[in-house]
């Protein structure tokens, strides 16, 4: 059968099953995704569909830059610097890294696009400071940074972390760590974050696996904002998401992230995100489980939640999506619009008027109705890559 764009593809979908009620049981729910059968091709989601169906990944890793949506869509990453090969993931030095390591090409002043010869665990010694300008891809190998201290993205720009497993982060420790070829700075030990974005801008992080870390998985703080979180998969952890620094720290009203195509697995237990006065665009998501709650917030947060896929746990106590830290929360804009609800789960709405994220018209894209959520995350992760065959 002939291919179908991704936007008629979406058309036909939706024109077939505009009949789909908003709400569901949990009767006849199975843990496998869920794939309509009339679709006639592989459904993809926006970001994915830009990319994934050029085979020749070798001389077109570049084009990923251009696939991002949402507040990270300007985050270039390593897009107009040469094509650097991590060869050796052995002892990583964080005053004078050896060239053919990964930090020593993320703390490079000039642009790179930063690849893998080939598979590896990465453990490092102390937190890995990456500099403006730096594409982290793991695609065609299975890269891991585990273990150890794990990524610190604090004061720069347009990064982009592509393909690759963070799991088991351990807390930075005191010492001096490189963070340019010009600049060695003394740390004084982070939380154990597998991700902290630190006073940045134009970041984006997809296609990741992240899990059992010390403290959350990603964390976006200090008045970082102009940030996509997109196709990662997260399991087995508590904290997952922190959007704001704390209560008080109000420089974080500029924070804009967009949360989209994510799948957020078992063993989690709260945020979701959780948000921080600034605003969170939270799109066609599936949320496999939450001991606690999905999104939360405090500090009069603003959050839309379009087109995700919610299943409650069987907790009583624990079907309700949303969760404010504070009493006086009646106000706080918290819309909820083509969410899909199942075994019972409910999102609590506030405030009045419009929510939504006024992007630009690069960064727009249609987020997909609820149902479609099981499919279009289905390749969650880090993705399988074979020569001559698309991801």
């Amino acid at each position: 059968m002939a291919s179908l764009s991704s936007l008629a593809l979406l058309s036909f979908l939706f024109s077939n099953f505009a009949s789909t009620p908003q709400v569901y049981s949990l009767e006849g729910y199975s843990s496998k995704p869920y794939v309509p059968s009339i679709a006639p091709e592989k459904v993809m989601n926006v970001i994915d569909s830009c990319w994934r169906t050029n085979s020749n990944l070798a001389t077109n890793r570049k084009a990923l830059a251009d696939c991002s949506v949402g507040f990270g869509k300007a985050a270039m990453g390593g897009k107009y610097g040469a094509i650097y090969v991590v060869t050796n993931r052995g002892v990583n030095d964080t005053l004078q890294p050896k060239p053919d390591t990964l930090r020593y090409g993320v703390i490079q002043s000039s642009p790179l696009w930063i690849i893998f010869a080939r598979d590896m665990v990465i453990t490092l010694k102390n937190e890995l400071i990456v500099n403006s300008f730096k594409t982290i891809d793991g695609r065609g190998a299975k890269v891991e940074i585990a273990y150890g201290p794990c990524i610190t993205i604090q004061g720069v720009a347009n990064v982009i972390i592509h393909g690759i497993s963070i799991h088991d982060c351990k807390p930075g420790k005191v010492g001096l760590v490189r963070s340019s070829p010009t600049h060695v700075g003394k740390r004084e030990g982070n939380d154990g974050d597998a991700i902290g974005i630190f006073a940045s801008s134009n970041i984006w992080i997809d296609h990741c696996y992240l899990v059992r870390c010390r403290d959350g998985l990603i964390d976006v703080i200090h008045a970082s904002t102009a940030i996509t979180i997109s196709n990662n998969y997260f399991v087995q952890h508590d904290k997952v998401m922190l959007l704001g620094h704390n209560d008080q720290f109000t420089a974080d009203k500029v924070m804009k992230v967009t949360v989209v195509f994510n799948r957020f697995g078992e063993g989690l237990i709260e945020r979701m995100p959780r948000v921080r006065m600034g605003y969170a665009h939270v799109a066609n998501n599936r949320y496999d489980e939450w001991k606690m709650y999905a999104i939360g917030g405090s500090a009069n947060p603003t959050i839309f939640s379009e087109g995700n896929y919610f299943i409650a746990p069987d907790n009583p106590a624990s079907k309700q999506v949303t969760k404010r830290e504070a009493s006086n929360w009646q106000k706080w804009i918290w819309q909820s619009s083509k969410d899909v609800f199942m075994n019972g789960a409910y999102f609590v709405p506030s405030g009045y008027g419009s929510c939504a994220p006024l992007y630009s018209g690069a960064q727009s894209f249609t987020a997909a109705p609820g149902y479609m959520i099981p499919a279009l995350t289905s390749d969650a992760g880090p993705l399988s890559y074979l020569v001559g065959k698309q991801c």
